[in-house]
């Protein structure tokens, strides 16, 4: 009996993963508005009641895509940062990463451009806070105990850095395709010169009162 269960929840699992294929690839070619779950099924070679035995609907089916491409996002970013031999090489690293899926094509359609309008703001915003949102708090919160950063507000810094990131991640989803490695060598030295400017040693150039 728990032989044909297994196959059962292999079928399952197999099922799942070939309908977020053909989601995913539907779309990040013709987006969530003109993507129906007809489309994904007939993708898929199956049936509309197949998508609902998985997805509650089309927005928990985009949902799931995300999810999926913030994942392999964090899993890039976290093995990049992993080899890194201190706290600031391992977050150049991180860093690199991430403007690197920031600049392929899926995942800043899916995550930059489609997620916020698809999911509404508040619930990609929460999406963010578990995967990028997440990694640039951890990043921070390494360089301040590893001395790299001035140890200012955890909270308030990575709201900051958080909206740099994202700064650089939309400047190349809209660079035209010509221009994406330019615009990619340019973000990735800016955030570091700002990052960099961060150090305890590097005094203001003017007072703060």
């Amino acid at each position: 009996m728990s032989t044909i269960k297994s196959r059962r929840e292999e079928y399952s699992e197999a099922t799942r993963a070939a309908l977020l294929e053909s989601a995913t690839n539907l779309f990040a070619e013709h987006g969530y508005v003109q993507t129906s779950l007809d489309d994904v099924a007939r993708a898929t070679r199956m049936t509309r009641g197949a998508v609902y035995h998985h997805f509650t609907g089309k927005q928990a089916l985009f949902e799931a895509v995300v999810e999926l491409q913030e994942t392999a996002m964090k899993a890039a970013v976290t093995a990049a940062a992993t080899s890194a031999p201190d706290a600031w090489h391992a977050s150049m690293a991180g860093l690199d990463a991430f403007l690197d899926f920031c600049a392929d094509p899926v995942y800043s359609r899916l995550v930059m451009e489609e997620g916020p309008v698809a999911l509404g703001w508040n619930k990609w915003k929460q999406l963010e806070e578990q995967h990028a949102y997440g990694l640039t708090e951890a990043f921070i919160k390494l360089l301040i105990e590893a001395g790299e950063v001035e140890a200012v507000p955890l909270p308030t810094a990575t709201q900051i850095v958080f909206g740099l990131l994202y700064g650089a991640c939309r400047a190349l989803v809209e660079a035209p395709p010509e221009d994406k490695v330019r615009v990619r060598a340019e973000c990735g030295r800016i955030v570091r010169r700002i990052l960099d400017g961060l150090h305890p040693s590097v005094p203001l150039r003017h007072a703060v009162n």
